[in-house]
């Protein structure tokens, strides 16, 4: 029931994109969709299987909750790719600065930078 709440207390933050379209596309044929449609019909012969049929309803949490951890994981990739990027850039100001400031020197600027 906790969970429950926090997924409706989510839903009022979430943008009209999300309302909308709230999971990525699915990747599978027409053909495999129709099969998981079918595997997902039939009653269940195993324990665990039958088990799981009463989480049924939390299968949007997951879905939401695993979306989450995809854009969590793409954000951090992007956020190291742009600290090493950043990184790249100041080394080559570096570089630059302490060129411009040579330079200086040697053509005889009595204020380098």
């Amino acid at each position: 029931q906790r969970i429950l709440r926090m997924a409706e207390m989510c839903r009022r933050l979430e943008t009209e994109e999300e309302k909308v379209l709230p999971f990525y596309p699915s990747s599978l044929a027409e053909g495999e969709l129709q099969d998981a449609r079918r595997v997902l019909e039939e009653t269940p012969v195993e324990p665990l299987a039958r088990a799981m049929q009463d989480y049924v309803g939390l299968e949007r949490f997951w879905q939401r909750f695993n979306k989450a951890k995809l854009e969590e994981k793409a954000l951090e990739q992007t956020l190291e790719a742009l600290a090493n990027r950043n990184q790249h850039l100041w080394k080559l100001l570096q570089q630059y600065l302490a060129g411009v400031t040579l330079s200086r020197k040697v053509l005889g600027d009595p204020h380098p930078l």
